[in-house]
């Protein structure tokens, strides 16, 4: 899946830095998806169905963009992914890699509204 929408504030005629991506339920429980919004590459996990993580699609370690197809998991109650390649595990919320503390995953706000998933870059 792509996407990529600019928003725009009908109050202002501004454009917003919210991006409406896809209806959430087009996102599988426990998995990854790819989006192109505003000419960024995110990677979207879906982790309850309410709940939805956005993460940049480069892997901080090696700068391939796969980050999508990251293995999904847990460190206590902190939702977390592990890169496909080198497995260095990082918070879903934060960025924090927990290996290696010179290594961050650039995160985003997300919002679910009306049954679409949004993000904030």
């Amino acid at each position: 899946m792509t996407a990529t929408l600019e928003l725009e504030d009908l109050t202002t005629g501004y454009a917003t830095d919210w991006h409406r991506v896809c209806a959430v339920d087009e996102l599988e429980l426990s998995w990854g998806e790819a989006a192109l919004i505003a000419g960024r590459q995110v990677a979207l996990f879906r982790t309850a169905p309410g709940e939805v993580f956005a993460v940049a699609q480069e892997d901080p370690a090696t700068g391939a963009f796969v980050m999508a197809r990251g293995i999904l998991g847990s460190r206590g109650t902190r939702a977390t992914i592990a890169s496909p390649l080198h497995k260095e595990v990082y918070d879903l919320e934060t960025g924090e890699c927990f290996g290696n503390a010179e290594l961050r995953l650039d995160t985003f706000a997300t919002r679910i509204a009306d049954g679409y998933v949004e993000i904030s870059l």
